[in-house]
């Protein structure tokens, strides 16, 4: 079978280790390899790759930079426990029909949706 296959989502961070720090207890990811420079983190089949760069003010300033989107089962305790790690809640979580949404600020700007199912 040929073509490509997704391999990872790659972040742009000041602090690859606290940003590490920040998924692993935040969100359950498992930490596979983590140095000062790259780090690789999992959750279930989603690979996250985060990498060093002392440019990424510069960049998240051209709005280059990657939302992740996840499924949570209480959106109240992810949020505080994200807020705890250094997330900044952009707006309010709101109370849709079919769930609750809230979209957070992470570390180095990059954007956080998260969604709790109905």
């Amino acid at each position: 079978m040929g073509g490509a296959a997704f391999r990872w989502l790659l972040q742009l961070h000041r602090d690859v280790p606290k940003a590490a720090r920040f998924y692993s207890e935040g969100l359950d990811f498992s930490i596979n390899v983590c140095t000062l420079r790259w780090a690789e983190l999992q959750n279930g089949p989603l690979k996250l790759a985060l990498m060093h760069s002392p440019t990424s003010d510069y960049l998240m300033q051209k709005g280059c930079s990657s939302m992740l989107s996840f499924t949570v089962t209480d959106i109240n305790s992810t949020v505080t426990k994200l807020m705890t790690l250094g997330a900044e809640l952009d707006g309010p979580i709101k109370y849709e029909i079919h769930g609750k949404v809230a979209a957070l600020h992470c570390l180095d700007g990059h954007v956080l949706g998260l969604y709790e199912p109905a």
